[in-house]
């Protein structure tokens, strides 16, 4: 052998001259090899070159797929060792001799050495002969994949973006050389391996120049540290070379300072979502990266004769979220965005339901990633991407890992044991019920419970642990500020500050563990009592935040000296300006006040969206106008990928629900009364009107799209200084000319006081700013309802000179006069 390599370079040194340089590619029979010519530029051109003068046995070769008349051939004669003279990866020359045109093939005298990879598919397959037993296996890199060549139909191949390059950049350095081959599985019949050549690893240099990406289903089996594979491409990436020239990062939009950051927990949305507070005081919802929480397949274990309730019915969801609870709520993490999931309608995701836009991120705490530790324990699984769908987390082998031992170890979701059952009674409202469990509750004295939900400052839905059940609970010994509620006969505007005492006590109590005291229920079937976290009585903490006034009822508590000396130190401190500067003012002088002060015209812009037969009005403020259009198409877009079933939803007087209108639409909705499963009556609270329906059209309000996301956008109003006629022709002139003139319209609206029922408002046309109300008047169409304020006698005086106008041209109800004489009560008018 060292005589033949001793040869074969002196006819290399004397032929080298006179031929052209090769390198040879890989060798197909004892008497023929493929070479290709020196790169200038790009992969240089192939030629297939056969000895001249000679015929060595052929080598094995396999059947050829879908010709049942071709079969597998052996090797034809022990050719190895001449295999082994011709597999060496160098320069070498060759004299061309003849040309055999019918198959272009070229014979020519080869001068060349010793070899073990036998062939380059592609970047990242490659076909070896492994030593010392000559198995030949075709090999596909593990972890990655590189730019391929699609076979068309007429046999020709055509090479993806960069295929060629990344073909001849693994020629290159591994074709004919002295490899480590370490195979590390064989899915599917394709083996998958790592080549380690002497000067470095081919897998991580084909990622690092931008040749390859990752690929998550292999990415498993690598030994050599998957990290790796990610820090090469992420290089490559960050550099914008080859497959990745036109790469733009999903984060590459958002400032360092919104791209990492440190907030506090202040609440756990469901098992994938947290809301969490910034420095700068705003709140903000986390999702968290490439996870997806505990789901209900299909209709199983779902009970169509109760109510469902997600977190409680949905296996492991209680227990998901209680483990983000225990661990986060009330405490400061590390959030790391991961990339902005853009808002998305159902058109856009071929029937997926529509989702608004979402920040995922990766959340740690002490070090431990949130998500991980959520798929390790079986409380979460990992979203499977398309291979291109680079929007994932930046741990995302992690979480894999994770899943894999969560799966292997039957963990939570993976567990062939029965799912554990929540059986929870919710006896919010329920006064039955809530009168049975009373007694329990107040001769246990201190209980233990969780905050499940903050209706307001004083207001809150609690989940007692140890009798399973959900209770409304009234905080005793103060008096809150009421918020905004839907009431049945309309919107009930927020009191000052309430928002600001919701607030206090969200961020105070929501989700934590707490202690209270029962007392007593009110006739709804609330009960009444003292909250306590850490120490801290909540009715208390309000009164000193002065956010809320201490009531005649904490007077029989052993609270009250300690109410009305947070009371007193509230109304002392020149930081709190709050509720309690205006409650302790005498009555006499907020009174004079409010006569002195003058009429103050802030017109917001609204939309009218219904008038009814009392000649009050819905509109809804046109600055949220977007946010409902934006959830009404999300909710629709999910509606439409899962369907209600018909006749699931058990109506109940007070539900929010959706209802199909007429037009085919579903709305979001609130049950008002239940004659019949075909009679029941629904108030559409984002518009306004009420409609009788069968429950078939009425399905359960999505979580999603719930009033906590978005609150009903119909507010009730009525004109300000107009007295309606009782008469019912009269009355239904003045409402056929508001549906006219302003019904489906934009105007402004400014509030002028408070009524009974819902506030009394001016109402003016957009484009000439002229009062609706006052026109009514001039009409004829309505009458004047004279106000006391001092502050409106400006106004009032206006719409009498008005009224005054129509009777002397005796206008619609004046058209015989002014009736409200003698005869006035005759014909239903009163002065």
């Amino acid at each position: 052998m060292f005589k033949k390599h001793i040869i074969f370079q002196i006819l290399y040194i004397i032929l080298g001259p006179l031929c052209p340089a090769s390198l040879k590619r890989f060798v197909l029979s004892g008497c023929a090899v493929i070479v290709r010519g020196q790169p200038r530029g790009g992969p240089p051109p192939e030629r297939q070159i056969n000895l001249s003068n000679i015929r060595a046995g052929a080598l094995a070769r396999r059947a050829v797929q879908g010709q049942p008349d071709t079969k597998d051939t052996p090797d034809e004669v022990n050719i190895n060792p001449w295999l082994l003279i011709f597999q060496m990866h160098s320069e070498f020359c060759f004299q061309a001799q003849s040309k055999y045109t019918r198959y272009s093939y070229t014979f020519s005298i080869v001068y060349s050495g010793f070899s073990i990879i036998e062939h380059v598919r592609d970047g990242s397959m490659l076909r070896a002969l492994l030593l010392p037993d000559y198995y030949l296996v075709t090999v596909m890199l593990s972890g990655i994949k590189c730019p391929t060549f699609k076979r068309e139909a007429d046999g020709s191949e055509t090479p993806e973006p960069f295929a060629a390059e990344a073909k001849f950049f693994t020629e290159s350095r591994l074709l004919q050389r002295d490899v480590q081959i370490i195979l590390e599985s064989c899915p599917n019949q394709v083996i998958l391996g790592t080549i380690l050549h002497p000067n470095g690893n081919i897998t991580e240099l084909l990622l690092k120049e931008g040749f390859a990406r990752c690929v998550d289903w292999s990415m498993a089996v690598y030994t050599q540290g998957a990290e790796k594979l990610r820090a090469a491409e992420r290089s490559a990436k960050e550099r914008k070379v080859r497959i990745w020239k036109d790469y733009v990062a999903p984060t590459a939009n958002l400032d360092q300072k919104d791209r990492q950051f440190v907030a506090k927990v202040m609440q756990v949305m469901n098992a994938d979502a947290i809301v969490v507070k910034l420095n700068s005081g705003e709140y903000k919802t986390i999702h968290l990266s490439s996870i997806r929480p505990p789901r209900l397949e299909g209709e199983k274990n779902k009970d169509k004769d109760k109510r469902f309730r997600p977190l409680y019915d949905i296996p492991y969801m209680f227990e998901a979220r209680e483990f983000l609870r225990k661990k986060l709520i009330g405490k400061k993490v590390n959030v790391t965005v991961d990339y902005i999931r853009a808002a998305t309608s159902a058109m856009e995701t071929g029937g997926i339901p529509a989702f608004p836009e979402r920040t995922c991120a990766t959340v740690t705490i002490g070090g431990i990633n949130i998500a991980e530790a959520l798929v390790s324990k079986g409380l979460a699984t990992v979203i499977r991407y398309r291979q291109d769908d680079d929007q994932r987390s930046s741990h995302y082998d992690e979480l894999l890992a994770a899943e894999a031992r969560a799966i292997k170890n039957g963990k939570g979701l993976h567990s062939k044991k029965e799912v554990p059952i929540h059986r929870v009674a919710d006896i919010s409202g329920e006064t039955q019920k809530a009168k049975q469990f009373l007694p329990f509750l107040q001769r246990a004295g201190r209980s233990e419970a969780v905050v499940e939900y903050v209706f307001s400052g004083s207001r809150l839905k609690l989940y007692m642990p140890k009798e399973t059940c959900l209770i409304t609970f009234l905080l005793a010994g103060i008096e809150c500020p009421r918020g905004s509620r839907n009431m049945p006969g309309g919107m009930q505007v927020a009191e000052p500050y309430s928002e600001e005492a919701t607030i206090f006590t969200k961020e105070l109590v929501l989700q934590r563990e707490v202690e209270v005291e029962v007392e007593s229920m009110d006739k709804a079937g609330n009960f009444i009592g003292w909250l306590h976290i850490e120490g801290v009585n909540l009715s208390v903490a309000l009164v000193d935040n002065a956010l809320s006034k201490v009531h005649f009822t904490a007077e029989r508590s052993s609270y009250y000296k300690t109410l009305l000396s947070a009371e007193e130190t509230a109304r002392q401190s020149k930081e709190k300006v709050s509720l309690v500067e205006i409650q302790h003012k005498p009555k006499e002088e907020v009174a004079q006040l409010t006569e002195e002060k003058e009429r103050v015209a802030k017109y917001r812009a609204v939309y009218v969206t219904e008038i009814t037969d009392g000649l009050h009005f819905y509109a809804q403020d046109v600055e949220t106008g977007t946010k409902l259009e934006s959830l009404m198409e999300s909710m629709r877009g999910e509606i439409a990928a899962q369907p209600p079933v018909e006749g699931s939803f058990a109506p109940r007087r007070g539900d929010f629900c959706i209802a199909k209108f007429g037009d085919g639409e579903w709305y979001r909705a609130r049950v008002e009364k239940v004659e019949s499963p075909a009679k029941v009556h629904v108030f559409y609270i984002d518009y306004g009107n009420r409609e009788i329906l069968s429950s078939t059209r009425l399905a359960a309000l999505p979580p999603a799209f719930s009033t906590r996301t978005l609150p009903p956008q119909a507010t009730e109003y009525t004109f300000a200084f107009i007295q309606v006629p009782q008469d019912e022709d009269a009355r239904t002139d003045a409402v056929d000319s508001m549906v006219r003139d302003i019904q489906n319209t934009q105007c402004l609206l400014n509030v002028e006081y408070s009524g009974a029922v819902c506030p009394h408002v001016t109402l003016q046309f957009t484009d000439s700013k002229d009062d609706v109300g006052l026109g009514l008047v001039k009409e004829g169409l309505v009458m004047v309802d004279v106000r006391k304020e001092k502050h409106l006698q400006k106004m009032v005086t206006e719409y009498l000179n008005g009224q005054e106008s129509a009777k002397s041209a005796r206008l619609n109800i004046w058209r015989y006069g002014d009736f409200r004489d003698d005869d006035a009560d005759e014909f239903g008018y009163r002065r």
